[in-house]
């Protein structure tokens, strides 16, 4: 069997397996706490949650702009969304390739700066969810020791990158690889540490994790579970956070293991706060596949190659452009 397949079969099994044992021992529970679903809470939670994806999209244009990459809302969102959604399939985030593909496909980007483009996202996003879980440890009781770790480090690896940026953001190097590399932080720190990117994006960043942790108070209150904001936005962070350790696709299993058991340190039942958990990530999983799958037809079929290429580690195969 090929190896790539037998990862992928590997971290599917060991995302069933994380979400079956927690269904299992609160079983008969779940059954009569289903029956809270609620359209009512359901719809403000899908449009919240579709917002986030387009306030995403909107702050990649911005990042894209910024590496003078010159894109509209609709692409940029179309980007965030495939990619995101080849993370649900793809084992390692490898998902994110894609949207290096696209780049170069649509707008002759290079390679360096696709990647360039992904780094500085995912930077805004560790940055503004450690924060956020920072604010909030304060209002939160009983915290697992285990918690502090999980948010001071990727806070640590933030600032290592930032005087990374600071201290070869000027560098230059005859050698090619290293000319390349120096080129791309270089991007990364035109593109992120100036006082209009960092005021832009962190403001951008901080709505999209609101439209999160709002989707997820609505699932709370569809369940009847008296849960504080504070640790709502713990839980979020803790789970996106543990998430970003690329052990399962889409983080399926150690996301809503990691909500559940911060949500029940607000007293609420093992019960109610795994089927929180399980359905806040079954609903924004929903819409991020519903919208991939929309953004694929949009710009083309090629795309489905592309995310063959990304599982298989390969580039472009049909109708690239040069670098």
């Amino acid at each position: 069997m090929d190896r790539r397949v037998s990862v992928l079969i590997v971290s599917v099994i060991l995302a069933a397996a994380i979400i079956s044992f927690m269904l299992f021992r609160v079983w008969e529970d779940l059954l009569i706490a289903m029956g809270h679903w609620n359209p009512l809470y359901l719809a403000p939670a899908i449009a919240i949650s579709t917002l986030g994806w387009f306030l995403r999209g909107a702050r990649y244009r911005s990042i894209l702009g910024r590496l003078d990459v010159r894109a509209g809302l609709a692409f940029s969102t179309a980007c965030v969304l495939i990619s995101q959604t080849a993370n649900l399939i793809i084992p390692a985030r490898l998902g994110d390739i894609v949207r290096i593909f696209i780049l170069k496909h649509e707008k002759l980007a290079t390679y360096s700066t696709g990647i360039s483009s992904l780094v500085i996202e995912r930077f805004f996003d560790i940055l503004t969810v450690a924060l956020l879980g920072l604010l909030a440890l304060p209002f939160v009781l009983g915290v697992p020791p285990w918690v502090y770790p999980v948010i001071v480090i990727p806070l640590a690896l933030c600032g290592i990158f930032v005087l990374v940026l600071v201290a070869f953001g000027r560098v230059q190097s005859e050698n090619r690889f290293l000319a390349i590399l120096f080129s791309m932080i270089h991007e990364m720190r035109k593109a992120s540490l100036t006082p209009g990117s960092i005021l832009g994006l962190s403001a951008l960043s901080l709505l999209i994790w609101a439209t999160d942790i709002a989707t997820t108070l609505s699932m709370a209150a569809m369940f009847g579970a008296d849960i504080s904001l504070a640790v709502v936005t713990l839980a979020i962070v803790v789970g996106n956070l543990a998430k970003a350790v690329p052990v399962t696709p889409g983080g399926i299993g150690t996301y809503e293991a990691a909500v559940a058991v911060i949500l029940v340190l607000s007293g609420t039942s093992q019960a109610t706060a795994t089927l929180i958990a399980i359905t806040d990530h079954l609903l924004k999983n929903i819409i991020t596949a519903a919208g991939g799958v929309l953004s694929i037809w949009l710009l083309g079929g090629w795309v489905v190659d592309a995310i063959r290429d990304a599982f298989q580690g390969k580039g472009e195969t049909g109708g690239a452009h040069g670098d």
